[in-house]
């Protein structure tokens, strides 16, 4: 499976401006094309489309990882090991708090990781992880 190819998302949020100022703002994430519905982000390489409704609903802490509920349904990125603290520093700083701090699994091991969960203004949750041998992302 290759690492690089892109991949797009399309997911609800209830206000365009909070999304923009979110993922655009916070994140960093390049504006790509838009309409009055929906709007397109360069999602760390890969394009994610928030469209704009009211019917969105929030993720609710209903999976489990190593007996740590994570939040259903979610979607992320995996970062360079040397981007993601700067991404949490991001967060941090728009006073936005994490759904799970950032924290390092497996310390040690192959499949050595950073991984940390927030929520989106509408209550999208994303999942952001750092492998610090990214060979191993699939190491079982």
């Amino acid at each position: 499976m290759a690492m690089n190819s892109p991949f797009h998302f399309a997911f609800f949020v209830r206000d365009l401006e909070a999304a923009r100022s979110f993922y655009g703002g916070v994140l960093g994430c390049e504006e790509g094309r838009s309409t009055d519905g929906w709007v397109d982000f360069d999602f760390f390489g890969n394009q994610i489309s928030a469209h704009r409704s009211d019917e969105a609903v929030p993720a609710r802490s209903s999976g489990s990882v190593e007996n740590v509920a994570v939040p259903m349904p979610h979607f992320g990125a995996i970062l360079p090991w040397n981007r993601f603290q700067s991404v949490a520093d991001a967060i941090r700083a728009a006073g936005i708090p994490f759904v799970i701090e950032p924290t390092t699994r497996a310390a040690g091991q192959p499949g050595e990781q950073m991984t940390m969960f927030v929520l989106d203004p509408t209550g999208n949750a994303l999942e952001f992880k750092s492998f610090r041998h990214p060979e191993h992302v699939f190491t079982r």
